[in-house]
């Protein structure tokens, strides 16, 4: 069935449709709460509240946009607005990958001949370098930054869902990349 077929059906209260709508992205939409919760359990009760939004906002669904952007936009709001509401800072918990990954090699301190302790110590300390950076980035640079590098996110579709221009997006990311890294050298020069 198509994403147009699924959304009069699901106007018109039928069930099975509304049931292969949750089948077809229940996957894209906890994915998504994961990146920004970091729980499962959180990301699983948000994706709830995702298809019971969409389930009650379905007739405003402009059929403009592709179904797909419009869940994305639900789950990344839902996500944020469970942060603020609990007061926390801190989105992003497990981007360490994205410098682990050779993307920035002055972050990779640990010495190969350090014990598999003083490794994890030397990674935990490295994550929370990064994480008392990321908490410093602009709201959009975050969820930009968030959907490009965690959810893997092209440029297009960051700009789609984040309903502003590629350049805007890419300027959003860039600027994120950079404050993150000033962020962490202004850190590590006060630790000196």
């Amino acid at each position: 069935m198509t994403d147009k077929e699924l959304i009069e059906q699901i106007k018109n209260k039928k069930e099975s449709a509304f049931k292969e709508l949750i089948d077809k992205y229940q996957a894209m939409v906890l994915n998504t709460c994961y990146s920004f919760l970091h729980d499962k359990s959180n990301a699983e009760d948000i994706t709830q509240e995702v298809f019971i939004e969409v389930y009650l906002s379905i007739n405003k669904f402009n059929q403009k946009a592709k179904l797909s952007t419009w869940i994305y936009r639900i789950a990344v709001n839902k996500s944020l607005n469970f942060i603020r509401d609990n007061k926390k800072r801190n989105i992003i918990k497990s981007i360490d990958y994205f410098f682990t990954e050779g993307k920035n090699k002055e972050l990779q301190i640990a010495d190969d001949t350090q014990s598999g302790l003083d490794k994890e110590r030397e990674h935990k300390k490295r994550l929370d370098l990064l994480h008392q950076a990321i908490g410093n980035l602009k709201r959009k640079q975050k969820i930009a930054f968030t959907l490009n590098k965690l959810e893997n996110q092209s440029y297009e579709q960051v700009a789609e869902i984040m309903d502003l221009s590629i350049p805007a997006v890419e300027g959003l990311i860039h600027r994120a990349k950079l404050n993150v890294q000033k962020e962490i050298l202004k850190i590590l020069k006060k630790k000196l």
